[in-house]
């Protein structure tokens, strides 16, 4: 007997299409409002309240993907739930998944985790891939850095290592934050354990989103911080490769 599944609506800030930073081949990338985190080095502040986001029903989302289905699917790739945090809206976030699922799409779903206890096992089941930011591994760090605890990533990282959902890590490096050589290789040793990581992703950290900040009448708080020079960058990943990782 089918389910009626009844329509949900959300609020999105936009939805944009990239090619391999948002998962496997050219995906269709849908960015939810709202986020309980305030990380110092965030690209996109005006994702972080529900309040300003477009009210948007799953019909619409579905109609917009459709225009772009053939594309994306001739170019291995599929859609990516983003924000802002999509599990800030769990039923809205799993009904997109959910249709997109039963369209044949590949589905990615881009989270801090902080949120993780949110997502169902539906949800999740509706997920072939999930794009996992760890901010850091030191608990002080990651609570200065975000304003959040990491003992709910570490854990829904375990419960997604359980259910067999393929992974793939994503670690921002920002100098005089996230480049402690001791915590690097905690969080790689911690990765290393977890079964269906596919890779990681070091991604430097970088001021694009400064104008944003600007346009919003905030300070950016890591304006003048250093961004990380390429050789920093290679170093870390090479510290998730001697754990036999895939690192990038």
């Amino acid at each position: 007997m089918s389910t009626v599944r009844t329509a949900t609506t959300g609020r999105i800030h936009s939805w944009d299409l990239s090619t391999g930073v948002d998962g496997p081949g050219t995906r269709f990338v849908l960015f939810v409002n709202g986020c309980p985190l305030r990380c110092l080095y965030c690209a996109n502040p005006d994702t972080w309240h529900m309040r300003d986001g477009q009210e948007t029903s799953v019909e619409e989302v579905m109609a917009e993907i459709e225009k772009y289905r053939a594309f994306i699917t001739t170019a291995g790739g599929g859609v990516t739930l983003t924000g802002g945090e999509p599990l800030l809206q769990s039923a809205f976030t799993g009904e997109v998944l959910h249709r997109c699922k039963e369209a044949g799409l590949h589905t990615a779903l881009d989270t801090s985790g902080f949120l993780g206890a949110r997502a169902t096992d539906q949800l999740l089941a509706d997920t072939d891939l999930v794009l996992l930011d760890i901010k850091s591994f030191d608990l002080t760090t990651y609570r200065n850095l975000t304003g959040g605890e990491l003992a709910p990533t570490l854990n829904f990282a375990t419960r997604l290592d359980r259910l067999g959902i393929p992974m793939w890590i994503r670690y921002v490096l920002a100098p005089g934050w996230t480049d402690d050589a001791e915590s690097v290789d905690s969080l790689a040793d911690f990765v290393a354990g977890l079964r269906t990581v596919d890779r990681v992703d070091v991604l430097p950290f970088h001021k694009l989103g400064t104008a944003k900040y600007e346009a919003l009448g905030i300070p950016f708080p890591l304006l003048d911080n250093p961004v990380p020079t390429r050789e920093s960058v290679e170093r870390v990943r090479e510290r998730f490769r001697k754990r036999g990782l895939k690192a990038y």
